[in-house]
């Protein structure tokens, strides 16, 4: 009896196995990247757009589930889309990344994405990821639980996503150029967006403005996500309490505040409650600027929460939020400091295999006075890791020169340590403003347990930079301010429930510390998710590999792969 009862519990349990895998769902899409006229700030002009769409298309799939995702490249300009946030476990072919992972899809190519989710649940997000396209070619990755689970709280009655961006009234690789040719800083955005929309604090924009209709004691979703190109923004919805209960595609253990902050590159859960006076209410987001002296678009983008059968009228005007300074670190801090991770997403590695030490910030390059050298005192910007700036390559991408071991177009001998160590948040000498340009890639061996400290420098003037990690997640188990000290710091370090994340900031004037299994092999980025500061090179990349110098179970090429 004991052994027909272990015999049919075996069977369940193979049914169920058997069940969960037949239940994963492969989605078939097709992107059409092409220009479209958008009417905005009362002025009209093209923009490039995904299938006609400002924000793109929703994807919303289940862990598990498979994605097929066929662009058509119909703009006039070099095109990529990175899945942002998707681990990408042995498909590095698919991350997206130009002269990355592919070179870029050319006007009138097609290029076809295929990759599964797995073991990932919340939101994230896709963008083109060539140049500055992203500042409209975006749109969310909902990842649902697998059929059959659900999620850690109570089901929402209403799930949605909410972008906010960044919108320019020129052509934003126009404005793109101009700040590569004259080595100043790029002119700063017109207006935030939420979904596309600036919203009725900006002329011409009040018919436009998002809207989300609610009945009072019902709960609602929103999957908070900061696609804007070059900004840290506050949100907030006035008079609500916001619940966080994820980040990056990372369930955490939950906790109520009146503000988020929410870098480029970020996602944020937040399950909200129409526990209200029925009315009107404005969802808002503007900067969070920590640079100091540095231009920014101080302007507030808002949506509108209202309520079902209020008595006000549609005509009244929304209640207004409370929003914090455009400088407010010290809500930032508080902010990240509630962050706890669940512990069932997995352990913390507690030894380290591999200790790295990277500076992150600005610097500028000497050049001789004239239009092409407009930063400051006759410079033109720069930015660094490890006092490396950042060059792509043009004329392959570094993942196929690693894979077909081409040479000439990178080195593996990124510092792991800065070149020279110095006072990263004090008075910096001159002599260290300079970088030195490279494509410099980071070998680590399959399965080694990796901590990076992330710190910041006052090159420039100190800044919160965040910064995104391509084809994996990773544990924050620290985070603060000054120089990283790590006699005194690592012990404060958080190895029980760090937050796991994809992107972090990385505190101004301070340092953030990661920690992560070299699981994935490939070649992967890791960069600021600030655009310009990517362009100036405040970039680097892993290639992460076996013993004997191959690329553990990396599949050959698509036969679609973009020619560069």
């Amino acid at each position: 009896m004991g052994g027909a009862n272990f015999f049919v519990l075996v069977l369940f349990a193979l049914i169920n196995i058997f069940g969960a895998v037949t239940n994963a769902e492969t989605h078939y899409h097709q992107f059409t990247v092409g220009a479209m006229p958008v009417t905005r700030l009362c002025r009209t002009h093209n923009i490039i757009t995904v299938n006609g769409q400002f924000p793109g298309p929703t994807i919303t799939v289940r862990n598990g589930d498979s994605l097929v995702v066929r662009v058509l490249n119909q703009a006039q300009y070099n095109v990529t889309i990175h899945w942002h946030g998707i681990r990408q476990m042995r498909t590095p072919w698919a991350d997206g990344p130009e002269y990355v992972t592919q070179c870029p899809i050319q006007p009138g190519a097609t290029y076809t994405y295929r990759f599964k989710i797995e073991n990932q649940e919340g939101t994230l997000w896709w963008h083109a990821h060539s140049r500055w396209l992203r500042a409209t070619v975006y749109g969310a990755l909902i990842i649902l639980p697998k059929s059959g689970s659900s999620f850690p709280f109570s089901k929402p009655v209403l799930d949605l996503p909410i972008m906010l961006g960044e919108w320019w009234n020129r052509n934003v690789l126009d404005v793109m150029r101009q700040a590569l040719i004259t080595g100043a800083a790029p002119n700063v955005s017109d207006a935030y967006t939420i979904n596309g929309q600036p919203g009725d604090f900006y002329r011409c924009s009040r018919q436009g403005t998002f809207k989300v209709s609610v009945t009072p004691g019902e709960t609602v979703l929103l999957r908070v996500i900061n696609a804007a190109l070059n900004q840290e923004l506050f949100f907030t919805v006035a008079n609500h309490r916001l619940t966080v209960v994820g980040n990056d595609a990372a369930y955490n253990k939950p906790f109520t505040t009146n503000v988020i902050m929410v870098g480029p590159g970020q996602t944020t859960n937040v399950l909200l409650t129409a526990d209200q006076r029925p009315g009107r209410y404005y969802m808002a987001a503007r900067a969070y600027q920590s640079a100091q002296n540095a231009g920014f678009d101080n302007t507030t983008t808002t949506a509108i929460l209202e309520y079902r059968n209020s008595q006000t009228g549609s005509s009244s005007r929304p209640v207004l939020p409370i929003l914090p300074r455009f400088n407010d670190t010290a809500t930032v801090t508080a902010f990240t400091r509630q962050m706890r991770g669940n512990p069932a997403f997995g352990k913390v590695p507690t030894s380290v295999d591999e200790n790295l030490f990277f500076t992150v910030g600005l610097g500028f390059f000497n050049c001789t006075p004239g239009p092409r050298c407009q930063g400051p005192n006759n410079t033109r910007f720069a930015a660094s890791m490890n006092n490396v700036s950042f060059v792509l390559p043009r004329s392959t991408s570094l993942l196929q020169a690693y894979y077909n071991n081409i040479p000439g177009v990178f080195t593996t001998d990124f510092p792991p340590i800065p070149p020279v160590q110095f006072d990263y948040t004090g008075n910096v000498s001159r002599a260290l403003w300079q970088p030195r340009r490279g494509t410099k890639l980071y070998r680590l061996r399959f399965g080694s347990s990796v901590q990076v400290v992330l710190q910041d420098t006052s090159i420039g003037g100190i800044e919160d930079h965040p910064i995104h990690l391509h084809g994996y997640h990773f544990f924050v188990v620290g985070q603060g301010f000054g120089n990283f000290n790590p006699r005194t710091d690592t012990a404060k370090f958080n190895l029980v429930d760090p937050p796991v994340r994809n992107t972090i900031n990385v505190p101004t004037g301070g340092w953030s510390v990661i920690r992560f299994i070299a699981d994935n092999p490939g070649v992967w980025l890791m960069h600021c998710h600030i655009d310009s500061h990517l362009t100036w090179g405040l970039a680097m990349a892993f290639v992460v590999e076996n013993g004997e110098g191959k690329s553990q179970s990396v599949e050959p090429p698509p036969a679609d792969l973009p020619p560069c």
